[in-house]
C-alpha cells in the first residue's frame, strides 16, 4: 500500500525563495501524514505563467540553482526520504540558438527529489498554443518519460511516470507511453487554470487517460491568482480502472492524501528505451531506481477528505473572483483598495467581491454624487456602507464637472451630450485615482463584460484603476451572484451584504435625466445571450442569425463589439471566469476594416 500526497498551493510568479519555502513547508506536513510520494503544481518553484521571464537567462539559473537547493535541504530536514516532484523552470543545454527556438531553449520541466539530489527531470512534452496559452513562444518540448521505481515497506517495488498537464490533453505522447512502461502510477504536477465548468471536464479527462495508461492517476493543481488568471486547485486521483479516488477542495490550498494499492513493478529495464509516441514523435523511457525509505515510522491515522464537497456554479464563479482579487492584491504589494461606490448593482458586487477577498477593513469607497445622481443612488449606497462596515467617503463633484465645462466651453464643449455625460465619468475617475495616490490604494473598476463587449463605458472614467474584479462577468450573472452571495449570507444568519434595491431596480449610468441601460443598449438577457455566441463562440452574422438572433440586433451588436476594441486594449486587468476573456484569450487587431458580411 502507497501513500501518496498531492499538494495544491499557492505558488507566487518570480519568488524562487518563497515557493522553495512553500515545498520544504508542505513536504514536513506530507511526511507527518506518512505519505511516501509528493506531487507539487507545474512551474511549482518559478509560479506560473512566467511569461517571458522564461526567456531571461539569469530566471532560468536561479530556478535550478533553487531547485537543486531544496534538495539538499530536504534531506538536511529529514525529509530526504520522500520522494518530492515538483515543476520548475529548466533548459536544454544541448541545442544550438537558431531563429524560431526560444532563446535559452527553456523547458516547463518536473523534477523528482530525493535523497538530497534531483533524481531525474523531464519537460512537458505537449506544448499548447491556444487559449490563454503561448507555450511555443517559450519553450521546447520534452522527449522523454522518467519512471522511477520505488521500493515497497512490505519489499515490493512499484514503477510511477511523470507526465506534465498539457501532456493529458492531447492525444499521444507520455500517457501513450506510460502504458508502453507499465508504470502502476502516473503523477501529473498541472496549472491548469480556472474556467466554468472546467471541474467536469477535468474529472472525465483523468478517467479517460487513466484508462489509456493503465496506470492511477495523480492530477495535482495549482490554486491562486496570477494577474488574469486563477487557479482553482481541484486536485484529482482516480484508480487505473477510472474510479475516483481522491478530489481536492476548489480555491484552498490544502493536501490531498490516499492510499493507493499498485501493481508490483515488472521486471526493469536495463536500458534507456525509445518507444513510438503515437503523435509522430518518439519519447524514451528513461528509469532509476530509488534506495529503501529511510523515513521514521509515523502514524498513519485516518484520511481527512479524500473527496472534498463540490461547489456549485455561482459558489465557484465567486470564489475564483475573490481569489483573483485577493491574490491581485496581496502579491503585488498592496494592503487596500479603492472604488467608486454608486448605489448600483456592479459596485455593490464588486465591493462585496473585495471585502469577502481582504476584509471590509482595507476597502474604501467614495459616493460622488452629480446633478444627475438619484436619491436612492446615495442611499443605497450608504446603505451597503453599513451592512459590510466599509470605509466611505462621498465627494459631490458637480462643482467640479461645472467647472470643467466652463473652461472648456470657448473650446465649444457642450454641456449636454455624450460630452458632458463622459467628463462626469472622467471626473470621478480623477478622484479615485487622486485618492488612490495619497492613500496607496488600489483603485478596482466597477464595469462588467456586456458593458466592455459594447464599448458602454468611458475611456479615463470608469475605465481608470488598475484591477477589474467584474470584467469577465457578464451583467446577468452580475445579478446572479449578487442574489446568491446575499442568500448565503442569510443561510448563514448574516446580513445579506447588497441592499435589495441595488439588485432590483433598472440599471442606469446616472449621467442625463432619466438615464437608463436600455436607452442605449438592448435587455441585458438578450444582449448576453447574443455576446456569448459572438465573442465566446465566434460565430458569424449568418451563424448568429440562424441561432436564432434578430438580424437587425446582430448588426448593431457587432458593429459596438468591433469598434470598441480600442476601449478594451486599455482596461485592466480582471479574474478569468470564462472560456473566452477579453484579454489573454480574445486577441484581435485594432486597426480592423474586416466586418461580418450581411447573410
Amino acid at each position: 500500500m502507497l501513500r501518496i500526497a498531492l499538494a495544491q498551493v499557492n505558488a507566487t510568479v518570480g519568488d524562487l525563495d518563497g515557493n522553495a519555502e512553500l515545498i520544504v513547508e508542505w513536504t514536513r506536513r506530507a511526511a507527518a501524514r506518512g505519505a511516501r510520494v509528493l506531487v507539487f503544481p507545474e512551474m511549482m518553484l518559478t509560479g506560473y505563467p512566467v511569461e517571458d521571464l522564461a526567456l531571461r537567462a539569469s530566471f532560468v539559473e536561479a530556478s535550478i540553482g533553487t531547485l537543486h537547493a531544496v534538495a539538499m535541504r530536504l534531506a538536511d530536514e529529514g525529509l530526504g526520504g520522500i520522494a518530492v516532484v515538483t515543476g520548475y523552470l529548466d533548459r536544454r543545454a544541448d541545442l544550438a540558438p537558431r531563429t524560431g527556438l526560444p532563446a535559452g531553449a527553456p523547458l516547463d520541466a518536473a523534477a523528482l527529489l530525493h535523497g538530497g539530489r534531483v533524481v531525474i527531470t523531464s519537460a512537458k512534452h505537449h506544448l499548447p498554443n491556444y487559449g490563454v496559452f503561448d507555450e511555443f513562444r517559450y519553450f521546447v518540448p520534452g522527449n522523454t518519460l522518467p519512471v522511477f521505481r520505488l521500493p515497497g515497506e512490505g519489499g515490493e517495488s512499484v514503477e510511477i511516470a511523470i507526465a506534465i498537464c498539457e501532456d493529458l490533453w492531447q492525444d499521444g505522447g507520455p500517457v501513450a507511453v506510460c502504458r508502453r512502461a507499465g508504470a502502476g502510477l502516473l503523477l501529473v504536477p498541472n496549472a491548469s487554470p480556472y474556467e466554468r465548468g472546467k471541474d467536469d471536464v477535468r474529472l472525465d479527462l483523468c478517467v479517460r487517460r487513466a484508462r489509456e495508461a493503465g496506470a492511477a492517476l495523480a492530477y495535482a493543481n495549482m490554486i491562486g491568482g496570477q494577474d488574469e488568471l486563477v487557479f482553482d486547485g481541484d486536485s484529482i486521483l482516480v484508480a487505473a480502472d477510472g474510479a475516483l479516488l481522491a478530489r481536492g477542495p476548489q480555491f484552498e490550498e490544502a493536501l490531498v492524501v490516499a492510499d493507493l494499492d499498485l501493481p508490483a513493478a515488472p521486471v526493469p529495464e536495463t536500458a534507456d528505451q525509445p518507444v513510438d509516441a503515437g503523435d509522430g514523435t518518439v519519447i524514451t523511457i528513461k528509469r532509476v531506481t530509488l534506495p529503501p525509505s529511510q523515513l521514521p515510522a509515523t502514524e498513519r491515522g485516518e484520511l481527512e477528505g479524500p473527496l472534498w464537497p463540490r461547489l456549485s456554479d455561482p459558489a465557484e464563479v465567486y470564489a475564483a473572483l475573490v481569489t483573483g482579487v485577493r491574490d491581485y492584491v496581496r502579491k503585488n504589494g498592496f494592503r487596500s483598495v479603492i472604488l467608486a461606490l454608486s448605489g448600483g448593482i456592479d459596485s455593490a458586487l464588486t465591493a462585496t467581491i473585495a471585502a469577502d477577498a481582504i476584509g471590509p477593513s482595507n476597502v474604501h469607497v467614495v459616493l460622488m454624487p452629480s446633478r444627475y445622481s438619484s436619491e436612492h443612488s446615495v442611499t443605497d449606497a450608504e446603505d451597503l456602507v453599513k451592512r459590510q462596515g466599509l470605509h466611505a467617503l462621498t465627494i459631490p463633484i458637480a462643482a467640479m464637472v461645472d467647472a470643467f465645462s466652463q473652461e472648456l466651453a470657448p473650446g465649444g464643449f457642450p454641456d449636454v451630450g455624450l460630452p458632458a455625460e463622459n467628463l462626469q465619468a472622467r471626473v470621478r475617475g480623477v478622484v479615485l485615482m487622486g485618492l488612490s495616490n495619497a492613500g496607496g490604494h488600489l483603485v478596482l473598476t466597477t464595469g462588467n463584460k456586456s458593458e466592455l463587449a459594447t464599448g458602454y463605458s468611458t475611456l479615463y472614467g470608469d475605465s481608470a484603476g488598475g484591477f477589474g474584479p467584474i470584467k469577465d462577468v457578464p451583467k446577468t450573472l452580475v445579478w446572479e451572484l449578487s442574489r446568491w452571495r446575499n442568500a448565503e449570507a442569510v443561510r448563514v444568519g448574516a446580513t445579506p451584504p447588497i441592499p435589495e434595491n441595488s439588485i432590483t431596480k433598472p440599471p442606469s449610468a446616472e449621467l442625463a435625466p432619466g438615464q437608463m441601460d436600455t436607452d442605449s443598449l438592448p435587455p441585458y438577457e438578450v444582449l448576453d445571450a447574443l455576446l456569448d455566441d459572438y465573442v465566446e463562440k465566434d460565430m458569424g452574422t449568418a451563424e448568429l442569425i440562424a441561432a436564432g438572433h434578430d438580424p437587425e440586433l446582430v448588426e448593431r451588436v457587432i458593429r459596438l463589439v468591433d469598434t470598441a476594441e480600442y476601449k478594451r486594449r486599455q482596461y485592466p486587468p480582471g479574474p478569468k471566469i470564462s472560456q473566452k476573456n477579453f484579454g489573454r484569450d480574445r486577441r484581435l487587431p485594432i486597426t480592423n476594416r474586416w466586418r461580418e458580411p450581411r447573410p
